[in-house]
């Protein structure tokens, strides 16, 4: 079964009348952290319950040493997801509002903890559920606890440090899933310092969708990224962004091409430039 997998609005309104299906609502909002929750309380997919960035998805923030977005404890993490019902078997959809960015860092976060089959992402997310005219419910759902059971594969992770030691390695195929113009370090409305690191090349993970919104085809994603790997091999390729969030996008959609999954460099951006000693590239 391919570790990356796709769910339409269609094929979810199907699902949904056989049961057993967990499903997160993972909106989220850099800009208002209680957007997500206020959406999801104004309207959500029959059935699902919300997940939260901040609350659910990342650790504490440790301010001069982590990123912004740090991965939570394994062990919070799978209290959180027996709370929702999951377990090991379970089939499991993810959405947002469209984009799949948030989205993407749930099924990572599955991924790191070994579930790897049965978890969907709603291509087109909220927006092409609307689109297709399905409904929104208002009703809170109570899940039976669940059973699941994770161990965290700290092989899918890289961090600063063995990134460092890395970055002059000819092997290295590096992405940031930010814009070209953060990339660049033109503009940089998050975090204080702007550029990239070096050695680095811009995938913004927003290209990896199609102008309705939903996820380009595989082949598609293939010259993408066969553009980025020139000659080096997809089992060294390494994914960050501002805080580890849409990097996971890039991961996801280079599974959806049939490449390996690559590493993460969770702390990412926020977290790389804690450190003034780290090196810093600005433009292309």
């Amino acid at each position: 079964m391919p570790l990356a997998q796709l769910i339409s609005p269609q094929q979810l309104a199907e699902r949904q009348t056989r049961g057993a299906l967990v499903i997160l609502d993972c909106r989220f909002a850099l800009e208002d952290p209680d957007y997500g929750l206020c959406s999801y309380a104004e309207g959500h997919i029959e059935g699902a319950q919300y997940a939260d960035l901040e609350r659910h998805l990342s650790g504490p923030v440790t301010k001069g040493v982590t990123g912004r977005h740090p991965l939570p404890a394994p062990e919070s993490l799978i209290r959180q997801l027996r709370a929702w019902g999951v377990n090991s078997d379970s089939e499991i959809v993810l959405y947002d509002d469209g984009p799949g960015a948030y989205a993407a860092r749930a099924w990572w976060l599955l991924t790191w903890l070994g579930k790897r089959d049965g978890v969907f992402i709603l291509d087109g997310g909220l927006k092409a559920w609307h689109a297709a005219g399905f409904p929104l419910s208002l009703d809170a759902l109570v899940m039976e606890p669940g059973t699941f059971k994770g161990t965290p594969d700290n092989r899918l992770l890289l961090d600063a440090e063995h990134l460092q030691k890395r970055l002059d390695q000819p092997g290295l195929t590096l992405i940031d899933a930010r814009g070209l113009p953060r990339f660049r370090g033109e503009v940089e409305p998050i975090d204080p310092i702007a550029g990239h690191i070096p050695g680095a090349q811009c995938a913004a993970f927003n290209e990896n969708l199609g102008s309705d919104g939903r996820f380009l085809p595989a082949e598609q994603l293939k010259e993408r990224f066969a553009a980025k790997l020139q000659d080096r091999s997809p089992d060294e390729l390494v994914a960050y962004c501002g805080s580890g969030v849409t990097a996971c996008h890039n991961l996801f959609a280079l599974c959806l091409a049939g490449y390996p999954l690559g590493k993460l460099y969770a702390g990412s951006w926020s977290e790389w430039i804690t450190d003034p000693q780290r090196a810093i590239a600005t433009g292309d």
